[in-house]
């Protein structure tokens, strides 16, 4: 198949460092390429992909510009689709994209997959493409949210294994891993951490101003100073934090649709400790990869059992359930059908 993947243009694909979204992307892309199909990624400068890479902006904007600025997501994304007739199938994972795709009546189909929560904006858009773009659940739960649309299927991201180390023994720290705004819930991080006497170490991405702004409001008032911070990372510095921490915080604060931190700590054999809300309970395994908890207390009071959690197991669900490999391939049958009018 000729397929398009469409990234999101404000960070480089693979990611320099945050970017869930580009990460999956990336290997969507190489993982069907290495399947035989003619991938072409566009994807903003700098980018790199095993497919042909096309880049409508020679020069990735500023991530803080995002969601201040539709000019330059238009001019990516609509930079792509005037070559739609050069693909069987486009792969949609921008904001507004999908808003040309459903203008080409399904010659070639749109897939377009759900990385965002249910705002009211996200089902009124979502709403006006039905039956015109092929919508991709990333977990149950976040299907579950939306009964009001019809889902072409759920696929679960996935990671590539081999650049997550595995790591039995494990050093005496906490970790949080996340952006800095209510839904990730740092500052619940923090208090847990403090309830559990267990230091804390905080990667944060703390970039754009409602980051920044909540960070100084919200966060630093529950501070200790006995945690270590830092605000930006490789991509080796992080998975080296994931593979040595006792566990990992996830204390999401919202209905996440999947939450790749998750999937990442376990593959480094970290088990994870987050309250049952979206997708945790599909990715989680309660007692067995982590511990799923709804408030503070209860989460202070798993920390001290991370020890009863086997690495192996971790490991063992990400290679099962979340690996590119399983992703790549339910996208690939995914394709398949709906080029075929299935």
């Amino acid at each position: 198949m000729r397929i398009a993947e469409i990234a999101p243009p404000w960070v480089s694909v693979p990611p320099p460092s945050y970017g869930g979204i580009e990460l999956v992307v990336s290997l969507i892309a190489d993982g069907l390429v290495d399947r035989g199909h003619d991938v072409t990624l566009f994807a903003s400068g700098g980018s790199r992909t095993r497919g042909t890479l096309v880049s409508p902006l020679e020069e990735t904007p500023k991530l803080a510009d995002m969601g201040l600025s539709v000019t330059d997501d238009t001019i990516h994304t609509l930079s792509a689709y005037l070559q739609a007739g050069e693909f069987d199938v486009i792969h949609d994972h921008t904001g507004w994209g999908p808003a040309f795709g459903a203008l080409l009546n399904g010659t070639p189909p749109v897939v377009r997959t759900l990385h965002g929560p249910w705002s009211d904006d996200a089902r009124r858009f979502h709403a006006a493409l039905a039956g015109r773009v092929h919508l991709v659940a990333i977990s149950k739960s976040q299907a579950s949210l939306n009964t009001d649309l019809s889902y072409a299927g759920v696929v679960y991201n996935g990671l590539d294994l081999d650049v997550y180390p595995y790591r039995e023994d494990k050093d005496d720290f906490v970790l949080f891993l996340g952006r800095c705004n209510p839904e990730k819930g740092p500052e619940v991080a923090v208090q847990v951490a403090a309830r559990a006497g267990k230091h804390l170490k905080m990667v944060v991405k703390r970039a754009e101003p409602a980051e920044i702004k909540y960070w100084e409001r919200m966060v630093e008032p529950h501070l200790t100073g006995d945690e270590d911070i830092v605000f930006d990372v490789s991509h080796d510095e992080k998975v080296d934090l994931l593979s040595r921490a006792q566990g990992t915080l996830c204390t999401i604060q919202w209905p996440e649709p999947f939450g790749l931190v998750m999937t990442e700590s376990m593959a480094c054999g970290t088990p994870v400790i987050v309250p049952p809300m979206g997708a945790a309970p599909e990715l989680v395994v309660d007692g067995e990869t982590g511990f799923l908890r709804p408030d503070i207390d209860e989460m202070a009071a798993c920390v001290a059992r991370l020890g009863e959690i086997s690495p192996a197991a971790c490991r063992a669900r990400v290679a099962d359930n979340f690996t590119a490999e399983v992703m790549v391939s339910g996208y690939e049958k995914l394709f398949e059908r709906v080029v075929g009018g299935g």
